[in-house]
């Protein structure tokens, strides 16, 4: 006989083919690029999406519906990915599934210190290593034992949502006039070009994050790193 609180709980039951359908995941990224990658990965195997790109949007989200599984970006706009973690880690009852995703490694241990059950190093771009993570993590009865097929395709989302990215930390850096606001605008760029596979990019953005944190001057390296941004923007999309 089926657990029928079982059924209240889960009541599309996953398919092979859509192995996480009946649940709804919770994305909070601020990067559109990145966002639109996982947006993608949980659409494809059956999942309901919602997406925050800060803090304050995410507690708007959490006022009028519980989530199964909530992805948390650790570098947001208003704030630390950490904190969100942690108060949710802590609240009653508590989400199923808590993710933490960035492209700083480092970053990890102190994720699953926040309350994390796990954590996904940037950038995302095949569904198994989202799918697997979650499924392993969900509640039996989200997972219900059944045979999936093996989904570990790569997903390309939309060159116009690198585009805006661009356009976002081009603004960015010509705010960036505090220490907390090139921080934001080097982490931010960072995990954008680990996304995109831009070494150039990439490894001008850490000189810049490197030298703010000496304290030593930055306005030459950040006019690097602005038109390395601008050259990027000026180029014709194409799919990543």
């Amino acid at each position: 006989m089926p657990d029928m609180q079982d059924e209240f709980l889960f009541p599309f039951k996953p398919t092979a083919e859509r192995p996480l359908l009946g649940q709804t995941v919770l994305i909070v990224e601020d990067s559109r690029f990145a966002s639109e990658a996982m947006r993608l990965m949980c659409l494809r195997c059956g999942a309901r999406i919602r997406r925050a790109d800060t803090l304050a949007a995410a507690a708007r989200h959490l006022r009028v519906y519980r989530p199964s599984v909530a992805i948390i970006d650790l570098g947001l706009p208003d704030g630390s990915g950490h904190d969100l973690i942690r108060e949710l880690a802590q609240s009653r009852p508590r989400l199923p599934v808590l993710l933490a995703v960035s492209g700083d490694p480092s970053l990890r241990g102190l994720a699953l210190r926040a309350g994390a059950d796990a954590f996904l190093e940037k950038p995302l771009s095949h569904i198994g290593q989202l799918l697997e993570t979650v499924l392993t993590l969900l509640p039996q009865g989200g997972q219900r034992n059944s045979p999936r097929a093996v989904l570990n395709e790569r997903v390309r989302p939309d060159p116009l949502a690198l585009q805006d990215d661009l356009s976002h930390v081009s603004e960015l850096l010509e705010t960036a006039n505090t220490d907390e606001r090139l921080t934001y605008a080097t982490g931010f760029l960072s995990g954008l070009a680990r996304s995109i596979g831009d070494g150039d990019l990439a490894m001008a953005t850490a000189r810049l994050a490197a030298l703010s944190d000496a304290g030593q001057p930055t306005g030459s390296q950040m006019s690097v790193v602005s038109a390395l941004v601008h050259e990027r923007l000026n180029t014709r999309p194409i799919a990543i």
